[in-house]
């Protein structure tokens, strides 16, 4: 009872959005809006995916890219309606779904196999 009321939610107001298709280890670039007072911009945020979790409305992905020698994580849940555009710029392989081993990895190391 409980799974359709919740599964006839989840069709009548989730927005479907047309992302491509990506795994762990993929670069991509994620393009979404921000809103600083009543201006609004696009903002763009480049990394490797490490993690994608989740079914429907939660369902969510990990990226880190590395900024000056600091390490940035930043989540996105996939049916937000700021986030504009998803662009897959290299196809990575990896062994695992979630690659958490990258977070320690530096340098040469820190490279996925395309």
């Amino acid at each position: 009872m409980l799974k359709n009321t919740i599964k006839y939610i989840e069709d009548k107001y989730y927005v479907k959005n047309d992302f491509p298709l990506f795994n762990s280890g993929d670069t991509i670039t994620v393009f979404f809006e921000i809103k600083e007072g009543e201006k609004k911009r696009i903002q763009s945020f480049k990394g490797v995916v490490i993690k994608k979790q989740g079914i429907g409305l939660t369902k969510n992905f990990t990226i880190r890219k590395t900024s000056l020698g600091i390490g940035v994580e930043r989540i996105f849940i996939i049916s937000q309606p700021n986030i504009k555009k998803i662009e897959i710029n290299k196809k990575g392989k990896v062994r695992r779904s979630r690659i958490y081993y990258f977070r320690k990895l530096k340098g040469k190391k820190a490279k996925i196999k395309s």
